[in-house]
């Protein structure tokens, strides 16, 4: 047996200081991150224009997410997901997969609670989020105490969490971003906000010994200096990306991609052009994902 083989699967997060993070959050006062997501979520149900009546929700704030499916059996977001093998034919993953040990577990899991051709929704925190927060602090630690530790999460790029859908059986799968901008009056305001989120540092291999004052206020100094709000240089900006995931549990009724070399018309010939005409091509702009 290899090394790997015996291998426990690393851990990203402390479960009893995440525990206690989400249980001290407000998110009556800070859950307008959440509200997009479940706004977003809401427009793809629509979408998707189906009625379902046996829906999942994986959340750790089961309260604040319940108006999204009425009716739908509430799971938290553990290890081992409270899902029982094909008996939801919805399963919405809601802002907690960016804490996973295992994100493709998780919706491995999700996607053997559904029903064929049941649907897979999941809303979380993607690599783009924090990333002012990520460099002022990382320069402010090795200012002040001479070296780097895990204060914020890693959090997976937008490709990479497409991926897990594929590794986890899903069909017709489906990974876009929604990138949002906040402005704070300073980064400490930033940093409430994120305790009020329950998105404080729970990362198992994170300094047990307190910070430093001194190393905050170095932070915050240095996050006005280069992170100023494009519309208002007295406050910052945060970057914060929502990554959304779709797929289907597999059935015979879904569309399945032709096997190469089984198309009976060329695109070209379809879109009126030849094969090589220049002018076909498609032109990306800056503000193309």
């Amino acid at each position: 047996m290899t090394l790997a083989q015996n291998s426990p699967q690393p851990r990203l997060a402390d479960p009893a200081r995440l525990a206690q993070a989400r249980a001290r959050a407000r998110l009556d006062l800070a859950g307008f991150l959440h509200d997009e997501a479940k706004a977003e979520l809401q427009e793809r149900l629509i979408d998707v224009n189906r009625r379902f009546t046996a829906p999942a929700l994986v959340t750790a704030f089961p309260d604040y997410w319940a108006d999204l499916a009425p009716g739908a059996r509430m799971v938290a977001p553990d290890e081992v997901l409270d899902l029982t093998p094909g008996t939801h034919d919805l399963v919405i993953h809601a802002m907690a997969l960016h804490w996973a040990d295992d994100p493709v577990g998780q919706i491995v899991q999700c996607r053997r609670a559904l029903r064929p051709d049941g649907l897979f929704l999941s809303a979380a925190f993607g690599g783009e989020t924090l990333v002012e927060l990520r460099t002022a602090l990382a320069q402010a630690e090795t200012e002040v105490l001479g070296g780097l530790s895990p204060r914020v999460a890693p959090m997976a790029e937008i490709r990479d969490m497409g991926g897990l859908l594929q590794r986890a059986g899903l069909a017709l799968p489906v990974a876009d971003r929604l990138p949002k901008t906040v402005t704070y009056p300073d980064a400490f305001a930033l940093m409430a906000d994120l305790r009020a989120m329950g998105e404080t540092n729970a990362l198992a291999d994170r300094h047990r010994k307190p910070a430093p004052r001194a190393l905050f206020a170095r932070m915050a100094a240095i996050y006005a200096a280069n992170f100023p709000a494009a519309d208002d240089e007295k406050r910052i900006r945060a970057s914060f990306e929502i990554v959304f995931l779709s797929g289907w549990a597999p059935h015979d009724s879904q569309q399945k991609p032709l096997r190469p070399g089984a198309a009976k018309a060329r695109l070209a010939d379809a879109l009126g052009t030849s094969a090589f005409d220049e002018t076909a091509r498609p032109v990306l702009h800056p503000s193309d994902d």
